[in-house]
Protein backbone atom coordinates (compact mmCIF):
# COMPACT_ATOMS: atom_id res chain seq x y z
CA UNK A 1 0.00 0.00 0.00
CA UNK A 2 1.04 3.47 -0.61
CA UNK A 3 1.81 4.41 3.52
CA UNK A 4 4.22 1.46 3.21
CA UNK A 5 6.00 2.57 -0.04
CA UNK A 6 6.62 5.90 1.49
CA UNK A 7 3.90 7.31 -1.38
CA UNK A 8 2.09 9.70 1.08
CA UNK A 9 4.75 11.90 2.62
CA UNK A 10 2.02 15.01 3.98
CA UNK A 11 -0.03 13.16 5.36
CA UNK A 12 2.22 11.14 7.58
CA UNK A 13 1.14 13.70 10.24
CA UNK A 14 -2.52 12.75 10.11
CA UNK A 15 -1.75 9.46 10.86
CA UNK A 16 -2.28 5.80 9.37
CA UNK A 17 -5.07 3.79 9.68
CA UNK A 18 -3.42 0.30 9.80
CA UNK A 19 -6.64 -1.27 10.06
CA UNK A 20 -7.82 -0.41 7.04
CA UNK A 21 -4.09 -1.35 4.99
CA UNK A 22 -4.57 -4.58 6.44
CA UNK A 23 -7.60 -5.60 5.57
CA UNK A 24 -6.78 -4.23 2.48
CA UNK A 25 -3.62 -6.19 1.87
CA UNK A 26 -1.42 -6.31 -1.22
CA UNK A 27 -4.90 -5.82 -3.68
CA UNK A 28 -3.98 -4.25 -6.68
CA UNK A 29 -6.71 -1.18 -6.47
CA UNK A 30 -6.17 -0.02 -10.26
CA UNK A 31 -6.81 -3.24 -11.70
CA UNK A 32 -10.25 -3.24 -9.46
CA UNK A 33 -11.37 -0.04 -10.19
CA UNK A 34 -10.52 -0.16 -13.69
CA UNK A 35 -12.55 -3.48 -13.90
CA UNK A 36 -15.43 -2.30 -12.04
CA UNK A 37 -15.37 0.99 -13.89
CA UNK A 38 -15.32 -0.40 -17.22
CA UNK A 39 -18.40 -2.72 -16.12
CA UNK A 40 -19.97 0.84 -16.05
CA UNK A 41 -19.16 2.24 -19.02
CA UNK A 42 -16.85 4.68 -17.34
CA UNK A 43 -13.06 5.86 -18.68
CA UNK A 44 -10.38 5.68 -16.65
CA UNK A 45 -7.46 7.74 -16.84
CA UNK A 46 -4.95 7.60 -14.29
CA UNK A 47 -3.92 11.17 -13.37
CA UNK A 48 0.02 11.52 -12.72
CA UNK A 49 -0.82 14.38 -10.80
CA UNK A 50 3.04 15.31 -8.97
CA UNK A 51 4.53 15.12 -12.33
CA UNK A 52 8.40 16.14 -12.07
CA UNK A 53 7.45 17.71 -8.23
CA UNK A 54 8.12 15.37 -5.43
CA UNK A 55 7.73 16.36 -1.46
CA UNK A 56 10.31 17.66 0.04
CA UNK A 57 11.11 14.53 2.23
CA UNK A 58 10.43 11.87 -0.54
CA UNK A 59 12.42 8.79 -0.32
CA UNK A 60 13.07 9.12 -4.51
CA UNK A 61 14.61 12.70 -3.95
CA UNK A 62 16.83 11.33 -0.64
CA UNK A 63 18.45 8.84 -3.06
CA UNK A 64 19.04 10.12 -6.13
CA UNK A 65 19.66 14.22 -4.73
CA UNK A 66 21.58 14.18 -8.72
CA UNK A 67 18.29 14.31 -10.23
CA UNK A 68 17.24 17.62 -8.85
CA UNK A 69 17.06 21.03 -10.35
CA UNK A 70 17.38 24.28 -8.11
CA UNK A 71 16.90 27.66 -8.45
CA UNK A 72 19.81 30.34 -8.07
CA UNK A 73 21.33 30.21 -4.68
CA UNK A 74 22.85 28.16 -2.41
CA UNK A 75 21.44 24.92 -1.51
CA UNK A 76 19.31 23.26 0.10
CA UNK A 77 17.23 26.50 -0.27
CA UNK A 78 17.87 26.53 -4.12
CA UNK A 79 16.19 23.07 -4.22
CA UNK A 80 12.77 24.19 -2.43
CA UNK A 81 9.82 25.47 -3.87
CA UNK A 82 6.78 25.89 -1.51
CA UNK A 83 3.42 24.97 -2.28
CA UNK A 84 1.50 26.33 -0.05
CA UNK A 85 2.66 24.72 3.52
CA UNK A 86 4.28 22.03 2.15
CA UNK A 87 7.87 21.90 0.99
CA UNK A 88 8.75 20.63 -2.34
CA UNK A 89 11.79 19.36 -4.49
CA UNK A 90 11.63 19.39 -8.43
CA UNK A 91 12.91 16.46 -10.58
CA UNK A 92 14.70 17.53 -13.50
CA UNK A 93 12.92 17.39 -16.61
CA UNK A 94 15.77 17.38 -18.55
CA UNK A 95 18.35 14.76 -17.02
CA UNK A 96 17.81 10.94 -19.12
CA UNK A 97 17.86 9.09 -15.50
CA UNK A 98 14.94 11.21 -14.55
CA UNK A 99 13.11 10.86 -18.39
CA UNK A 100 13.76 7.20 -18.26
CA UNK A 101 12.17 6.56 -14.82
CA UNK A 102 8.79 8.46 -15.45
CA UNK A 103 9.16 6.69 -18.95
CA UNK A 104 9.07 3.34 -17.08
CA UNK A 105 6.24 4.21 -15.34
CA UNK A 106 4.21 5.36 -17.96
CA UNK A 107 5.46 1.68 -19.71
CA UNK A 108 4.10 -0.61 -16.60
CA UNK A 109 1.14 1.34 -16.45
CA UNK A 110 0.45 0.94 -20.04
CA UNK A 111 1.56 -2.41 -20.09
CA UNK A 112 -0.23 -3.93 -17.37
CA UNK A 113 -3.43 -2.05 -17.73
CA UNK A 114 -6.12 -1.70 -19.31
CA UNK A 115 -6.52 2.05 -19.04
CA UNK A 116 -8.22 4.70 -21.41
CA UNK A 117 -4.74 7.38 -21.15
CA UNK A 118 -2.94 8.81 -18.45
CA UNK A 119 -3.40 12.58 -17.48
CA UNK A 120 -0.69 14.85 -16.70
CA UNK A 121 -1.39 18.68 -15.14
CA UNK A 122 0.43 22.04 -14.57
CA UNK A 123 3.14 19.28 -12.39
CA UNK A 124 4.10 17.73 -15.56
CA UNK A 125 6.31 21.42 -16.28
CA UNK A 126 8.58 23.27 -14.61
CA UNK A 127 8.45 26.38 -12.34
CA UNK A 128 10.62 29.29 -14.47
CA UNK A 129 12.98 29.85 -11.71
CA UNK A 130 14.13 26.43 -12.05
CA UNK A 131 16.96 24.74 -14.08
CA UNK A 132 19.68 26.00 -12.93
CA UNK A 133 21.17 23.07 -11.63
CA UNK A 134 24.99 21.69 -12.62
CA UNK A 135 23.59 19.62 -15.22
CA UNK A 136 21.45 21.93 -16.76
CA UNK A 137 23.94 24.44 -17.06
CA UNK A 138 26.39 22.32 -18.80
CA UNK A 139 23.89 20.91 -21.29
CA UNK A 140 22.73 24.68 -21.69
CA UNK A 141 26.85 25.17 -21.98
CA UNK A 142 27.05 22.58 -24.56
CA UNK A 143 24.29 24.21 -27.02
CA UNK A 144 25.64 27.61 -26.32
CA UNK A 145 29.06 27.52 -27.30
CA UNK A 146 29.97 27.55 -23.41
CA UNK A 147 28.15 30.78 -22.43
CA UNK A 148 25.83 30.00 -19.54
CA UNK A 149 22.32 30.30 -18.70
CA UNK A 150 21.21 34.49 -18.63
CA UNK A 151 20.83 35.07 -14.91
CA UNK A 152 17.15 36.35 -15.78
CA UNK A 153 14.74 33.13 -15.37
CA UNK A 154 12.26 34.93 -17.93
CA UNK A 155 14.96 35.77 -20.27
CA UNK A 156 13.14 34.90 -23.65
CA UNK A 157 15.73 32.60 -25.04
CA UNK A 158 16.75 30.35 -21.92
CA UNK A 159 12.58 30.23 -21.45
CA UNK A 160 12.30 28.67 -25.03
CA UNK A 161 14.93 26.54 -24.92
CA UNK A 162 13.86 25.04 -21.55
CA UNK A 163 10.22 24.99 -22.88
CA UNK A 164 11.50 23.19 -26.23
CA UNK A 165 13.44 20.54 -24.09
CA UNK A 166 10.31 19.46 -22.40
CA UNK A 167 8.27 19.43 -25.77
CA UNK A 168 10.68 16.81 -26.71
CA UNK A 169 9.85 14.83 -23.87
CA UNK A 170 6.37 14.95 -24.66
CA UNK A 171 7.39 13.66 -27.71
CA UNK A 172 8.95 10.41 -26.26
CA UNK A 173 6.12 10.03 -23.36
CA UNK A 174 3.50 10.07 -26.57
CA UNK A 175 5.69 7.20 -28.22
CA UNK A 176 5.32 4.79 -24.97
CA UNK A 177 1.76 5.58 -24.60
CA UNK A 178 0.58 4.61 -28.35
CA UNK A 179 3.45 1.97 -28.21
CA UNK A 180 1.75 -0.36 -25.35
CA UNK A 181 -1.81 0.99 -25.75
CA UNK A 182 -2.31 2.35 -29.04
CA UNK A 183 -6.04 3.19 -28.51
CA UNK A 184 -5.19 5.27 -25.03
CA UNK A 185 -5.17 8.88 -25.32
CA UNK A 186 -3.00 11.57 -23.81
CA UNK A 187 -5.06 13.73 -21.46
CA UNK A 188 -3.59 17.30 -20.37
CA UNK A 189 -4.66 19.99 -17.76
CA UNK A 190 -2.79 22.65 -17.51
CA UNK A 191 -3.44 26.31 -16.79
CA UNK A 192 -4.24 29.07 -19.59
CA UNK A 193 -1.53 28.63 -22.23
CA UNK A 194 0.06 32.60 -21.52
CA UNK A 195 0.41 31.41 -17.62
CA UNK A 196 1.26 27.93 -18.02
CA UNK A 197 4.32 28.91 -20.34
CA UNK A 198 5.50 32.44 -18.96
CA UNK A 199 5.61 30.42 -15.13
CA UNK A 200 5.66 27.18 -15.88
CA UNK A 201 8.01 26.45 -18.79
CA UNK A 202 4.83 24.44 -20.47
CA UNK A 203 4.28 25.49 -24.08
CA UNK A 204 0.91 22.92 -24.23
CA UNK A 205 -0.49 24.92 -27.35
CA UNK A 206 2.30 23.60 -29.33
CA UNK A 207 2.10 20.37 -27.95
CA UNK A 208 -1.44 20.32 -28.91
CA UNK A 209 -0.55 21.45 -32.82
CA UNK A 210 1.97 18.51 -32.74
CA UNK A 211 -0.17 16.14 -32.42
CA UNK A 212 0.37 15.13 -28.61
CA UNK A 213 -2.42 16.18 -26.97
CA UNK A 214 -5.51 14.26 -27.45
CA UNK A 215 -7.41 15.37 -25.00
CA UNK A 216 -7.51 18.69 -23.18
CA UNK A 217 -8.88 19.69 -19.70
CA UNK A 218 -8.36 24.07 -18.73
CA UNK A 219 -8.14 24.71 -15.13
CA UNK A 220 -10.08 27.86 -15.69
CA UNK A 221 -10.28 28.60 -11.46
CA UNK A 222 -11.99 31.88 -11.37
CA UNK A 223 -14.08 33.72 -8.83
CA UNK A 224 -16.35 35.20 -11.10
CA UNK A 225 -18.94 34.44 -14.21
CA UNK A 226 -17.39 37.63 -15.99
CA UNK A 227 -13.47 36.30 -15.33
CA UNK A 228 -14.51 31.99 -16.17
CA UNK A 229 -16.14 33.11 -19.63
CA UNK A 230 -13.64 35.83 -20.65
CA UNK A 231 -10.88 33.30 -19.82
CA UNK A 232 -12.53 30.74 -22.30
CA UNK A 233 -12.44 33.00 -25.07
CA UNK A 234 -8.49 33.13 -24.95
CA UNK A 235 -7.50 31.90 -28.53
CA UNK A 236 -5.22 28.94 -27.53
CA UNK A 237 -8.91 27.49 -25.67
CA UNK A 238 -10.77 28.20 -29.12
CA UNK A 239 -8.15 26.55 -31.45
CA UNK A 240 -7.93 23.53 -28.98
CA UNK A 241 -11.74 23.28 -29.11
CA UNK A 242 -11.99 23.11 -32.96
CA UNK A 243 -9.13 20.47 -33.03
CA UNK A 244 -9.47 18.18 -29.98
CA UNK A 245 -11.85 17.34 -27.10
CA UNK A 246 -11.89 20.38 -24.71
CA UNK A 247 -13.07 20.45 -21.28
CA UNK A 248 -13.06 23.02 -18.50
CA UNK A 249 -11.50 22.18 -15.02
CA UNK A 250 -13.87 24.04 -12.49
CA UNK A 251 -12.71 25.37 -9.02
CA UNK A 252 -15.37 24.00 -6.19
CA UNK A 253 -13.32 24.97 -3.70
CA UNK A 254 -9.84 25.02 -1.90
CA UNK A 255 -9.15 23.52 1.80
CA UNK A 256 -11.34 25.10 4.29
CA UNK A 257 -12.46 27.33 1.14
CA UNK A 258 -15.33 25.99 -0.61
CA UNK A 259 -16.72 27.58 -3.52
CA UNK A 260 -20.51 28.68 -2.89
CA UNK A 261 -22.14 25.86 -5.39
CA UNK A 262 -24.47 28.45 -7.31
CA UNK A 263 -21.39 30.06 -8.76
CA UNK A 264 -20.18 26.60 -9.59
CA UNK A 265 -23.49 25.40 -11.04
CA UNK A 266 -23.25 29.17 -13.58
CA UNK A 267 -19.63 27.87 -14.56
CA UNK A 268 -21.04 24.77 -15.82
CA UNK A 269 -23.52 26.36 -17.77
CA UNK A 270 -21.22 28.60 -19.56
CA UNK A 271 -19.10 25.73 -20.73
CA UNK A 272 -21.86 23.94 -22.29
CA UNK A 273 -23.31 27.07 -23.82
CA UNK A 274 -19.82 27.86 -25.16
CA UNK A 275 -19.72 24.24 -26.32
CA UNK A 276 -17.43 22.90 -25.03
CA UNK A 277 -16.75 18.58 -24.32
CA UNK A 278 -17.56 18.32 -20.57
CA UNK A 279 -16.26 20.15 -16.80
CA UNK A 280 -14.08 18.67 -14.29
CA UNK A 281 -14.70 19.59 -10.55
CA UNK A 282 -10.98 20.12 -8.26
CA UNK A 283 -11.29 18.70 -5.91
CA UNK A 284 -13.25 15.60 -4.77
CA UNK A 285 -13.67 17.10 -1.61
CA UNK A 286 -14.65 20.58 -1.85
CA UNK A 287 -17.73 19.34 -4.28
CA UNK A 288 -19.59 18.30 -0.97
CA UNK A 289 -17.88 20.85 1.38
CA UNK A 290 -20.61 23.85 2.26
CA UNK A 291 -20.30 27.12 1.66
CA UNK A 292 -21.98 29.49 3.69
CA UNK A 293 -25.84 29.24 4.08
CA UNK A 294 -25.73 26.60 2.27
CA UNK A 295 -26.60 22.73 3.46
CA UNK A 296 -25.38 19.23 2.10
CA UNK A 297 -28.33 18.79 0.78
CA UNK A 298 -28.39 21.86 -1.45
CA UNK A 299 -24.89 20.92 -2.96
CA UNK A 300 -25.77 17.04 -3.60
CA UNK A 301 -29.20 18.54 -5.51
CA UNK A 302 -27.33 20.24 -7.30
CA UNK A 303 -25.07 18.64 -8.50
CA UNK A 304 -27.41 15.44 -9.15
CA UNK A 305 -29.50 18.33 -11.05
CA UNK A 306 -26.43 18.96 -13.16
CA UNK A 307 -25.89 15.88 -14.19
CA UNK A 308 -29.08 14.46 -14.11
CA UNK A 309 -28.52 12.72 -17.62
CA UNK A 310 -25.78 10.35 -18.70
CA UNK A 311 -23.45 11.64 -21.53
CA UNK A 312 -21.06 9.41 -23.99
CA UNK A 313 -17.48 10.97 -23.34
CA UNK A 314 -16.11 13.23 -25.99
CA UNK A 315 -13.59 11.14 -28.40
CA UNK A 316 -11.60 12.54 -31.15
Amino acid sequence: MGYRQGLYPDLEEQGRNEALEAAQGDRDLLLGLVAQAHDRHLSVIPWFEFGFMLPANAPLAQRHPDWLTQKQGALPAARRYQEGRHPRVWLNPFHPEVQAFILDLIAELMANYDVDGLQFDDHFALPVAFGYDPYTIDLYRQAHGGQSPPTNPYDVEWTRWRADQITDFIDSVFRVVKAKRPNAVLSVAPNPATFAYRESLQDWPRWREMGYIEELIVQVYRDSVDNFQNTLRDRTIQQAQDHIPTGVGILTGLKNQPVPIGLIQQQVQVARDMGFAGVSFFFYDTVWTVANGETWRDRDRAIQQLFAQPRERSQL
